[in-house]
């Protein structure tokens, strides 16, 4: 059984840092692409930042240079790392692994709240 669990998610001031862990169990965990996503209540889930299995990063624009997202595979973890927090990154944080086309998993989530 697949499980991505996330956790370390909360409530920080503007300006802050927060860093979210997501523990996955039920695969190979190296060769799978991780991901981070974020949702806020009546938009769509989007992506925050992305590792490849060759540890290759990608970041949305409004992110960059703020988060670092990381992983270990001796940990079967990924890390985001979130510098600078604004009240626009409130939203709940998504984990998500996945190997091409074959599977596509999710975590339930982890709520990040930015108070202004």
């Amino acid at each position: 059984q697949v499980q991505l669990v996330e956790s370390g998610g909360g409530l920080v001031q503007a300006g802050g840092s927060l860093r979210i862990s997501c523990v996955a169990s039920g695969i190979t965990f190296s060769v799978y692409d991780m991901g981070w996503y974020r949702q806020v209540p009546g938009k769509q889930r989007d992506l925050v930042a992305r590792i490849t299995r060759a540890s290759n990063t990608d970041y949305v624009d409004s992110v960059k240079g703020r988060f670092t997202i990381s992983r270990d595979n001796a940990k079967n973890t990924v890390y985001l790392q979130m510098n600078s927090l604004k009240p626009d990154d409130t939203a709940v944080y998504y984990c998500n692994a996945r190997f091409g086309l074959r599977a596509d998993y999710w975590g339930k989530g982890t709520l990040v709240t930015v108070s202004s």
